[in-house]
């Protein structure tokens, strides 16, 4: 297999970091979607990695589907639950840390790539409003346990992980550490795993 991607998007992070929880071989090979000499339209016609491509040139891509994907080719550090209800409330915590990294990365296209005179400040708010949303629901959800479901490490945590240290790459601004100690206690629990070590962006 062989996963394109960067350093710096949290979405491929995540994928990184599963596949460094299940012990799955990958090649990994570094795509700047933004270059106009990218071809990874030639893999994903959408334009955006994370991609997979698969032994027999079959390409996947969007990371929660690949990330469920690589959960099932070995037993190794399950990341998702067999029952359905814990199952699906491992995708929902998924889904709410993309959701925020999706209104986090708007924010943050906004800030860094318009023109500084096509800016709107109210978009940007409006996305920054999404982020600090979702950040007090992920809390509330938390509470005080040891992981997003509980005792047991799922891909609820790889998702909140990936999500927390891209906010502290690309919005050392938002306080999330002194507004919420549990997410900060959590993250720095995971950031102690050596996939995460292994993929923090640079």
């Amino acid at each position: 297999m062989k996963l394109i991607g960067s350093v710096t998007s949290p979405f491929v992070r995540k994928v990184r970091v599963v596949l460094a929880e299940k012990k799955l071989e990958c090649v990994f090979e570094l795509e700047n979607v933004w270059s106009p000499e990218t071809t990874i339209a030639a893999s994903n016609p959408l334009g955006k990695v994370p991609c997979l491509v698969m032994e027999d040139g079959s390409t996947m891509y969007d990371s929660r589907v690949i990330a469920e994907y690589l959960d099932t080719l070995t037993p190794v550090c399950k990341l998702l639950p067999a029952n359905s209800r814990d199952r699906a409330n491992v995708k929902v915590w998924e889904a709410l840390a993309d959701g925020v990294l999706d209104a986090a990365v708007l924010a943050y296209l906004e800030r860094t790539w318009r023109p500084e005179e096509l800016r709107s400040q109210a978009w940007t708010e409006r996305q920054l409003g999404k982020v600090r949303a979702g950040l007090n629901v992920m809390s509330v959800n938390l509470g005080e346990q040891p992981f997003c479901m509980g005792i047991h490490y799922t891909l609820a945590d790889v998702a909140l992980g990936c999500t927390l240290g891209w906010l502290a790459f690309r919005f050392p601004d938002i306080d999330w550490r002194g507004d919420y100690p549990n997410l900060a206690r959590l993250f720095d629990k995971l950031s102690e795993r050596q996939s995460f070590k292994d993929t923090v962006p640079r």
